[in-house]
């Protein structure tokens, strides 16, 4: 067997450590006489010797009892550099249990039948309390003043909103830390309990009708929101006065962090649109989800994409038997294959290359696998690169969904879940009418199929591949300009986590041939979220950074809709979602149609749009 190491020995720290020791045996024996002089007014001459004998005759053995006990409360072990709350108890409990210990032997040494003056303990209490302080508490005192001047020359002057627990801790951090650029100028909250006080020795000055005031009057460059209880409509209040500042924002990601204590300048995030949303979170019944994703076998078709990806995180969380993934384009399966398998070591994955396009691939995973839930995300969503290749939309997202549908029922899959768009809704592009002739697809099967076949509608999401927002990011980090299409057009926005939430929800409600449609709150111009993006970077809109209008892509509306005319609205447990009533059609003559379409892609057809519009009459495109 090998011979374990040896630390190496250090020099440092047992210096240290000595030092500390020969001053504990000072202060314990300066507490011991200082104590019964004190106790007589410091007259020396009146003190009778049957009190001073015994203290003098116990004090060697009470300064190694003391030295023991110092060392089991961690006194010569701890950093001081650091020292908080913990090394202040245990520093008081340590000098406490000697004062007992001295009383106790002082008992046995006593040359009378009279005993030392009771207040000689708490004089000795004290002295001694407050002589271990002082010198482990010095060396932090010392060095954080030693920070502040360091701080004063630091070039980032910040604002802190919030004076609760979470702010402290991140004051503390700014304050003490040797690596920090950042120097704290005020303190904002609306408790007027709190106004004109100090936390780590920075003034709350008010409340948030303060901000833009004092961002001015301090020359604040950054503003950290640190109130992760806050609602989401007070937090967004909050930002809309911080965006008249043109500081740079950031805050804390949430609640949780608190209560794990994990606030730390680490955890602090650059504050993003989505906090100006103004809504909290979407919540779902994880109980009905898990109930019907634990131990099933689930599919996941485009699993490398943004949506397809997230519903892989979330099923993931809820214990499938075995996780199939499926995605052409290998980079980013292999990205979600490698965070799955580091996240849930535990979970049966499966990740394959393969394209729904494919007849017999498909044909072949659905019969090997034999999933009981299909949520089919592939598809091609990029409305103006879909308007440049109408063919390949109509291949991929329309034949794809079939083929892919037809696989599923064919090996007995219990519920197929299709991804559909808000784009579906009367379209003007090749993207949102094939996204609604797979909806068509997917009721038609859902009467001939013991299959379970819904589909789950809703808009944008935050964050997406090729959503808006990324592009708007790339644009204020080149430094300008960042373009809008046009300054009226508005979108509906929810984040990809409640997104795709909802749409295992909706899953879990389906009984076969829905339209669900999820509640995607209030429509939001694009104008603004580019304004407030730009702001909420730090800068001037129009000055540091302009907006450019391009004009609407090909195929492009000014706004979206989640329901046509003719479909009603169903309410769910959830009121996120909704259901739309199934609207009727010729199956005969649609299927002749969709043949039609097929022989047409195959041969790449010039022009498809007219025979698209004949399938969905409400397809309106420019001719």
């Amino acid at each position: 067997m090998e011979k374990k190491k040896r630390k190496p020995f250090n020099v440092k720290l047992f210096y240290r450590r000595t030092c500390l020791i020969i001053y504990d045996i000072i202060s314990i024996i300066l507490a011991s006489y200082l104590g019964i002089i004190i106790r007589y007014e410091f007259d020396v001459d009146a003190i009778p010797k049957h009190f001073l004998r015994p203290i003098e005759l116990f004090m060697p053995l009470n300064v190694i009892l003391t030295l023991l006990i110092f060392y089991v409360f961690h006194l010569y072990s701890s950093l001081w550099a650091y020292a908080g709350e913990t090394e202040l108890q245990n520093i008081v409990v340590s000098c406490v249990t000697s004062a007992v210990m001295n009383g106790i032997g002082l008992q046995f040494f006593r040359l009378k039948e009279q005993a030392v003056p009771k207040s000689y303990y708490f004089l000795y209490m004290f002295l001694l309390i407050s002589c271990i302080f002082a010198s482990r508490f010095s060396y932090r005192f010392f060095r954080g003043l030693k920070h502040k001047q360091q701080n004063k020359k630091n070039k980032i002057s910040v604002m802190v909103i919030g004076a609760g627990e979470a702010a402290n801790a991140i004051i503390k951090e700014i304050v003490n830390s040797n690596f920090s650029t950042m120097v704290i100028k005020c303190i904002i909250d609306d408790d007027k309990g709190k106004w004109g006080r100090y936390i780590q020795g920075i003034k709350v000055v008010g409340g948030r009708d303060k901000i833009v005031e004092c961002a001015d009057v301090y020359g604040v460059d950054e503003i950290i929101v640190a109130m992760p209880s806050a609602s989401r409509a007070d937090i967004k209040s909050i930002l809309e006065i911080c965006k008249d500042t043109n500081c740079k924002l950031r805050s804390l990601p949430g609640m949780y962090q608190l209560v794990n204590g994990e606030v730390s300048v680490s955890k602090l995030r650059d504050v993003e649109v989505e906090d100006l949303l103004g809504r909290d979170p979407i919540t779902v019944d994880m109980d009905s989800i898990l109930g019907y994703v634990q131990g099933k076998t689930v599919l996941v078709t485009g699993g490398g994409g943004s949506i397809g990806s997230e519903l892989c995180r979330q099923i993931a969380q809820h214990k499938p038997k075995q996780l199939v993934i499926i995605d052409i384009y290998e980079n980013s399966v292999y990205d979600v294959q490698q965070e799955l398998k580091t996240k849930y070591p535990e979970l049966d994955l499966v990740v394959l290359i393969a394209s729904v396009r494919n007849t017999n691939r498909m044909n072949w995973i659905c019969a090997h696998y034999k999933p009981d839930i299909v949520y089919h995300a592939a598809a091609h969503k990029h409305v103006p690169l879909m308007e440049d290749s109408p063919t390949e939309a109509i291949k991929n997202n329309v034949f794809g969904t079939f083929k892919t549908a037809q696989a599923a029922a064919m090996s007995g899959v219990k519920r197929f879940v299709m991804i559909s768009t808000d784009k579906a809704v009367n379209p003007t592009n090749i993207m949102g009418a094939s996204k609604r002739i797979c909806e068509m697809i997917i009721q038609t099967f859902n009467k001939h199929y013991d299959t379970e076949f819904v589909a789950v509608r809703f808009g944008n999401v935050l964050g997406s591949n090729g959503s808006v927002i990324p592009l708007f990011r790339k644009q204020i980090a080149a430094g300008g300009p960042v373009t809008v299409t046009h300054p009226d057009i508005i979108r509906y926005f929810m984040t990809i986590p409640e997104a795709v939430s909802l749409v295992l929800q909706a899953g879990a409600y389906a009984k076969g041939g829905e339209i669900f449609v999820l509640d995607m709150g209030e429509p939001v111009k694009i104008l603004t979220l580019a304004e407030n993006l730009i702001r909420l970077s730090g800068y001037r809109v129009g000055e540091d950074i302009k907006i450019e209008f391009t004009g609407l892509r090909p195929g492009e509306k000014l706004y979206e809709e989640l329901l046509m005319d003719e479909e009603g609205m169903k309410d769910t447990a959830n009121k996120m979602i909704h259901i739309g009533k199934p609207i009727e059609l010729d199956e005969q003559e649609f299927f002749s149609q969709l043949k039609e379409l097929k022989d047409e892609c195959q041969i790449e057809s010039s022009d498809i749009r007219p025979l698209i519009q004949k399938i969905v009459p409400t397809y309106h495109y420019q001719k």
